[in-house]
């Protein structure tokens, strides 16, 4: 983990968790850090095990899409009396939304609120949808990432993974039928998905959340975030917007990164217990 202090007491803490195939040094989450920096928060870049150059750290483990258990103790560890905030982009939201909700009530002796950006709430649909032909490019690379961040455990840990085939693996999801479901015991990828998809946890977050999503992500279908939640639970807002892609919420105009300033201004809103909803009008 990567972690930045501004001058002087900080306002806030913020930990950024990155997406699929992603570190800390991605950059959405230096984008991110920076305008949290200027606003007088601490930031703490996460690295999900086996990313960012911690191969050789994190021993016979990698990482998958529900994973919590990290995130959790790294938040125990953070020692300081300003309030905590998690963003979670892609991979990422899902994890910070799974563990906001596993948490329920008790997540407020942890966090003060939870961000999540361009996430896939429902892991079979967006694998569903990553295999499209118009996302071939997207899954290609994803793909060739994965292949080789298992090779490259296998080098740190003789052994740990059967290579035979691995070339022939085609997509993402038959990647995690045959790596990553069976590394965490899940069985099939099936299963993977269904349990650790953070769309069973949402009406359980006790937390002031924010999910930030665009319609037209190719990588994600809207029609996930009809999910009853978002309708039922009052910790939960759905920030929809019509354009923004993947990750790609920038502006024609002041402030360019339209995003960042959604996120630090949603920040001050909850640490001065200012609704939600009125901050982002």
């Amino acid at each position: 983990m990567h972690s930045q202090r501004p001058d002087g007491q900080p306002v806030a803490e913020i930990v950024l968790v990155h997406g699929l195939e992603g570190s800390s040094d991605a950059g959405y989450a230096r984008s991110l850090s920076q305008a949290a920096l200027e606003a007088g928060y601490a930031a703490h870049r996460f690295n999900m095990r086996s990313c960012g150059g911690t191969e050789h750290l994190s021993g016979n483990v990698l990482y998958h899409s529900g994973q919590t258990g990290d995130l959790l103790a790294v938040l125990r560890e953070i020692k300081s009396q300003a309030p905590i905030f998690l963003a979670g982009f892609s991979l990422g939201g899902n994890v910070v939304l799974k563990l906001a909700g596993e948490l329920g009530e008790s997540a407020r002796e942890l966090i003060a609120g939870v961000a999540a950006v361009s996430t896939p709430i429902d892991l079979a649909a967006c694998a569903r949808r990553l295999q499209a032909r118009s996302n071939f490019i997207y899954s290609r690379r994803f793909l060739n990432r994965l292949r080789e961040r298992v090779r490259l455990k296998e080098r740190f840990n003789p052994g740990l993974f059967a290579l035979d085939g691995l070339n022939h693996v085609k997509s993402v999801y038959q990647f995690d039928d045959r790596f990553t479901a069976l590394a965490f015991g899940f069985g099939t990828a099936d299963n993977y998905y269904a349990t650790q998809s953070s769309n069973q946890f949402l009406d359980r977050i006790r937390v002031p959340t924010l999910v930030v999503q665009a319609k037209d992500d190719p990588l994600i279908p809207f029609e996930v975030y009809s999910h009853p939640a978002f309708s039922n639970n009052p910790a939960l807002r759905l920030l929809a917007v019509d354009h923004g892609g993947h990750l790609g919420f920038v502006s024609k105009s002041k402030p360019r990164f339209w995003l960042d300033d959604v996120l630090v201004q949603w920040m001050k809103g909850v640490r001065n217990k200012v609704p939600a909803s009125s901050v982002l009008q």
